[in-house]
């Protein structure tokens, strides 16, 4: 049985290894296409590991667009839009959680069908709000939304998280004098700390990337974001994509999320963990 459960276990680590190498690949793919010089790119054989490597395509690739003033753009994006569907969200999803009010299964239920509709199929209706509140061409589009509390998928998570949490805590702060509010500021806020830290990971991560929201809402170049500024790599009608320049500014751009994902592994993986496995 030992030896059966150790055979197991090597099979285990190695098919995750072969597809952790598969999930690398492309990534590597990229790191490899930044180092290359234009004339190598399209080599054959092609070359893993460039000989010699042009680091200085990142350099290059930074400069050739005004990608400074597009990253404090992205920014300012992300910062606002994390504290805003943090705290839209976290608020929606208490609501749920520990009050009962007439409908509330049902509107939870409608909440979660949300998700089911495509991003596209509300696409044009919201273009044409914003455009009527004369907003199209400023970050007010790709920001106020978040304090709609817009993500159902986030309120489902942090709602699980709150039901966790054993109802008594709640009773104790209301024979203490408490109110709803300060049981949430100062009990049930500290008590989910996993799932924020999830929630943050998976907006930060929305936001950073996001090419769609800025394409459509933002017309003065002056105010574009990463992923913007990184599309015009792609050249036009009669001009090559500029690949190496194009795979630089990518590997930038995926730094932070990997980054901050390492950083906050243990939280994050906690926090889904948790929402998953306890019953609302």
């Amino acid at each position: 049985m030992r030896l059966h459960k150790s055979l197991a276990n090597i099979f285990i680590y190695i098919l995750i290894t072969v597809v952790a190498i598969i999930v690398l690949i492309p990534f590597l793919w990229t790191i490899s296409t930044a180092l290359k010089a234009d004339a190598d790119i399209f080599a054959w054989p092609p070359e893993i590991i460039p000989k010699p490597a042009h680091w200085e395509n990142f350099s290059k690739a930074w400069n050739a667009m005004p990608f400074d003033k597009y990253l404090v753009n992205t920014i300012f994006i992300v910062v606002l839009g994390m504290i805003a569907e943090l705290a839209s969200e976290t608020l929606v999803a208490y609501g749920f959680a520990r009050f009962d009010f007439p409908g509330r299964d049902i509107i939870f239920f409608v909440l979660l069908s949300t998700m089911m509709l495509p991003f596209h199929v509300t696409l044009i209706p919201t273009y044409i709000i914003w455009n009527k509140l004369g907003l199209v061409g400023e970050f007010d589009p790709l920001i106020l939304r978040a304090w709609t509390a817009w993500g159902p998928f986030y309120i489902f998570l942090l709602r699980q998280f709150f039901m966790s949490i054993p109802i008594e805590l709640d009773d104790a702060a209301e024979i203490d004098g408490a109110s709803p509010m300060d049981t949430f500021y100062r009990i049930m806020l500290p008590q989910i700390k996993p799932a924020l830290l999830a929630v943050g990971v998976f907006a930060f991560k929305g936001y950073w990337n996001d090419f769609l929201g800025p394409l459509i809402y933002l017309t003065d170049m002056n105010k574009y974001t990463m992923t913007l500024g990184m599309y015009f790599f792609m050249g036009g009608v009669n001009e090559a994509p500029k690949w190496n320049y194009l795979m630089a500014i990518s590997v930038i751009i995926a730094l932070p999320t990997v980054v901050l994902f390492f950083m906050a592994q243990r939280y994050f993986i906690e926090g889904i963990t948790f929402t998953g496995l306890k019953e609302g």
